[in-house]
């Protein structure tokens, strides 16, 4: 992805809700995107999959996966590219999947779309799936309201990996579940991932979930990435105060009790953003130069990159 912009189109104006993202995935990868709710991390999801609806208009920047570049591409060959080549896992499971339509029939309409296969064939892959994801093979004639979230959600895992594609989306994919059945499906992605070798973007506002999961992370921040380094790497040595402030929004499970301090104040307004520094007002290390100068995304050190004045 290579200087990204998205914008709403309002009555008051153009909100721009992803300014300037740059980012690539390696094979076999997981990338981690994080922020706060509304700092551009689904519209960069749907974006890459082409799945803004009006007012959401891309205008400019390039999305490409191997040599193909997506915003270029036609609606057949954008229909062919969607589940073979890169797939999505959607928020909520319940709103993903067709209330009036089993699960297998919709795991089947995936395959019969791609694949040139028999009804019996296609069946009998869906079974399988389920099965892969930890579903029993009875559970195909079910519908979506006749599961638990958990299973809800492993039902939306097995459609995106119908056709083994090279590359998953997941957005906030256990936002909705507890948390023993989190860990389980996290586990299960990770089996699955190893097994099959495909890439993942992982977005979540869950920092902690995501520096466990994610070989490297994106830190967004009211439509820009503000900090990007190996997961361990922004674990251990967090540059951008934002990042800190999210990092001291959750408590560790070991070691001495300390107060949890957060990020006072809420993201900006995107119809009038701050000018200079988005995040300036919130920011306790704030210079009255960094109210009129955007900084722009340097590698402070080898391999971490972050849009900081103070660096």
């Amino acid at each position: 992805m290579r200087n990204l912009r998205v914008e709403y189109l309002t009555e008051r104006g153009p909100v721009r809700a992803v300014d300037d993202v740059s980012f690539a995935i390696a094979p076999g990868e997981v990338f981690g995107l994080a922020g706060e709710s509304g700092s551009g991390k689904s519209t960069i999801a749907h974006a890459i999959m082409r799945l803004l609806r009006p007012p959401a208009v891309i205008t400019g920047g390039e999305v490409r996966f191997e040599d193909t570049d997506i915003l270029a591409l036609s609606d057949d060959a954008l229909e062919d590219l969607r589940w073979r080549q890169i797939s999505m896992v959607f928020q909520s499971a319940m709103n993903a999947l067709n209330p009036v339509m089993t699960i297998g029939d919709q795991i089947t309409d995936t395959i019969d779309r791609h694949q040139r296969v028999s009804r019996k064939q296609a069946r009998a892959r869906a079974v399988e799936l389920l099965e892969i994801v930890g579903i029993e093979a009875h559970r195909v004639d079910a519908y979506p309201h006749q599961l638990s979230g958990g299973m809800r959600q492993r039902a939306v895992i097995a459609i995106a990996l119908a056709l083994e594609p090279p590359m998953m989306i997941m957005d906030e994919p256990t936002t909705a579940l507890d948390v023993v059945v989190q860990k389980e499906i996290m586990q299960q992605i990770e089996g699955l991932k190893a097994e099959m070798g495909f890439s993942i973007l992982f977005i979540t506002h869950d920092l902690s979930l995501l520096v466990e999961f994610s070989d490297r992370i994106a830190i967004t921040y009211a439509g820009e990435i503000v900090e990007l380094a190996p997961a361990r790497e922004l674990f251990d040595n967090p540059l951008h105060p934002y990042t800190r402030g999210l990092m001291s929004s959750f408590p560790t499970l070991t070691g001495d009790r300390k107060t949890l301090t957060g990020i006072p104040g809420s993201p900006p307004n995107m119809l009038t953003p701050p000018s200079g520094c988005r995040f300036h007002p919130r920011c306790a290390q704030c210079q009255p130069m960094h109210t009129e100068v955007v900084p722009k995304l340097r590698e402070a050190t080898p391999g971490h990159w972050v849009a900081c004045h103070l660096y």
